[in-house]
C-alpha cells in the first residue's frame, strides 16, 4: 500500500504543529454525538488551524493547483472513539476541517491517507504533509473534510495494523460519525451523502469504505455519494510478490513494513530470523514502531527485498499460502462489487510504486459487476505526484456527481 518511501509518508523532521491549539467542547446533542462507550464518541478536539483562502491557496503553492480555492477554512485535531484489527475499543485521531461560508448543510468528503510508517505524518499533526493540504484544499472549495489517521497512527493508541479492512473501515466511519459531531457544535450539518476518495494505500480504502457506506449497516446516518481512488494496489498480492521480486520502488522497506505489521496481526512468522537475514532481524520490528521515520528506517535497512528477506520468506510472499493467502484475498477484491454511484479511478502512468495494472484491475472487476467506472490517467508522474495532479480533477469530479458546494 504505498507511496514511495518518501511516500510512505514521511516528511524527515516532520514539524509537530505550533502555536495556541484552542480547546474545543464535545458536541452535546444526543442525536449526533454518541455516548462515551460508543464508535465516533469524542475524546477531545482542538482548532489546530485557521486560515483566509488567501492563506489555503498559499501553502497549496508549488505543490497543487489552487485555482479551486473558494472560502477559508478551519480546522481540528479530533481523537474518537473506534475498534482496532480486533474488533476491541481503542481511540484513533482525525483532521476534521470546515469551510468559513455561510452555508448550513455541508457536502462531505472522507480523505483516506497512504502508506505512513512515522505517526506524526498525518493530516492531524503535520501541517505540511499532502494530507493535510488535500483536506485543506477540499475544504476550501466549500466541503466539510474527515481525514481520519487510521487506527495507530497520529495520537491514536497502539501500532497501526497496515492495510486491515476491519479498523480501515472503523476508523473511517467513525471518523465521520467524530466529524458530525464537531460540526453540529458549529452549528452545521454534514450532508448524508460522501464522497469518498484516498491514495495509495487509500486506494483499497476508498474501496472498502465505500462498500460499507452502501450497505447502510456500517452508519444509520451515512451513506455513499462517490468514489475516487488514486494510486491504489487493487491487487495486493501481486504488489507484495512484486516487492519480494524487487520490481518496485523501495521494494525491502515495503515488504518490511508489510511483514512486521501483519505479523502482530496474523502470526506470518515465529521469529524474526524467520523472515530476516542478520543483522536486520535484530532490529527490524523496532524501527516500524511508528516513531521512526523513512529517513531513520531507511539509513538501517537495505532497500533490496533479496538482501533484506530470507529467501524462505520471500518465496511464501511470492506463491501465498494458509493465512497469508486468507488475509490477502480480501485486499485483492476490494472493487469486486458494484457501487451505485459513479467512481473515477486515477493513476499516473510514470508510477514506478505502484503499476498501472492495480487501476486496470480495479476497472475491471468493477466492469464485471455493472459498475459505473472510469480509468483517468493523469500523466507521467510519480507515485506522489499522482495524487497531486489528481486532486482537482477529483473535485471536479465530485462537483458533478451529486451534491454541489454552496
Amino acid at each position: 500500500m504505498t507511496s514511495q518511501l518518501t511516500q510512505i509518508r514521511i516528511v524527515v523532521g516532520a514539524a509537530l504543529l505550533g502555536g495556541a491549539l484552542t480547546s474545543i467542547t464535545p458536541a452535546s446533542a444526543a442525536d449526533v454525538r454518541p455516548s462515551r462507550a460508543q464508535p465516533g464518541a469524542i475524546v477531545s478536539s482542538e482548532q489546530v488551524a485557521d486560515l483566509t483562502a488567501g492563506e489555503v491557496a498559499g501553502q497549496l503553492q508549488g505543490k497543487i493547483d489552487s485555482s479551486q480555492v473558494r472560502y477559508g477554512v478551519t480546522a481540528y485535531r479530533v481523537a474518537y472513539r473506534t475498534t482496532d484489527s480486533a474488533g476491541a475499543p481503542t481511540t484513533a485521531s482525525q483532521l476534521v476541517v470546515l469551510p468559513k461560508n455561510e452555508a448550513h448543510r455541508l457536502p462531505t468528503v472522507s480523505w483516506l491517507h497512504g502508506t505512513t510508517v512515522y505517526r506524526k505524518d498525518v493530516a492531524s499533526e503535520n501541517p505540511k504533509s499532502d494530507d493535510r493540504l488535500a483536506a485543506l484544499l477540499f475544504a476550501s472549495t466549500g466541503r466539510a473534510v474527515s481525514a481520519p489517521d487510521y487506527v495507530g497512527l497520529g495520537s491514536g493508541e497502539g501500532f497501526h495494523p497496515y492495510g486491515d479492512p476491519a479498523a480501515t473501515v472503523s476508523a473511517s466511519v467513525d471518523g465521520l460519525r467524530a466529524a458530525r459531531a464537531i460540526a453540529h457544535q458549529k452549528g452545521r450539518e454534514l450532508d448524508r451523502k460522501v464522497q469518498v476518495s484516498g491514495f495509495s494505500q487509500g486506494g483499497p480504502a476508498t474501496m472498502m469504505v465505500g462498500r460499507a457506506l452502501q450497505q447502510e449497516d456500517a452508519d444509520r446516518y451515512f451513506r455513499l455519494g462517490a468514489l475516487a481512488p488514486v494510486s491504489g494496489p487493487f491487487h495486493l498480492s501481486v504488489f507484495e510478490a512484486a516487492a519480494a521480486n524487487d520490481k518496485i520502488n523501495n521494494s525491502g522497506l515495503y515488504l518490511a513494513y508489510f511483514a512486521t505489521a501483519w505479523n502482530k496481526m496474523y502470526g506470518l512468522y515465529s521469529s524474526p530470523s524467520e523472515a530476516f537475514r542478520f543483522p536486520y532481524d535484530q532490529k527490524v520490528e523496532g524501527l516500524f514502531d511508528g516513531y521512526h521515520t523513512t529517513e531513520q528506517i531507511a539509513r538501517e535497512l537495505t532497500p533490496a527485498a533479496k538482501d533484506l528477506f530470507t529467501e524462505d520468506f520471500l518465496n511464501k510472499v511470492r506463491a501465498p499460502s494458509g493465512v497469508l493467502q486468507r488475509k490477502l484475498r480480501p485486499l485483492d477484491n476490494t472493487c469486486d462489487w458494484k457501487p451505485d454511484v459513479p467512481v473515477d479511478i486515477f493513476y499516473a502512468s510514470g508510477d514506478k510504486d505502484v503499476d498501472n495494472a492495480h487501476s486496470g484491475y480495479c476497472a475491471d472487476q468493477l466492469a464485471r459487476n455493472g459498475a459505473a467506472e472510469k480509468l483517468i490517467d493523469v500523466g507521467d508522474y510519480s507515485h506522489n505526484d499522482s495524487v497531486r495532479q489528481a486532486l482537482p480533477r477529483i473535485i471536479r469530479f465530485f462537483d458533478k456527481s451529486g451534491t454541489t458546494t454552496g
